[in-house]
């Protein structure tokens, strides 16, 4: 299953919790576009979620991110690992 990296901006003065809700939003309903998203990550001084998902496209991580309230263009397939 591929690999995906997406970048989140605008993320500033978010706590813990609230990325987790955030993160949560996306678990709720992952399966329905046969995505898992499997960590995120919030750098609080530039503002950026980062979040690496398993999925079959881009465009179905977008949907889920779209649907869950916090949709991004910046969504990168991590093809080659080592």
């Amino acid at each position: 299953m591929p690999k995906f990296m997406d970048i989140h901006d605008g993320f500033f003065g978010v706590t813990e919790e609230q990325l987790q809700a955030a993160h949560d939003a996306d678990l709720a309903i992952e399966r329905e576009e046969g995505v898992h998203f499997e960590r995120a990550w919030l750098d609080p001084d530039s503002g950026k979620v980062f979040c690496l998902a398993t999925g079959p496209s881009i465009d179905a991580v977008a949907r889920i991110h779209d649907r869950a309230g916090h949709p991004t263009p910046n969504i990168f397939e991590l093809s080659i690992e080592v």
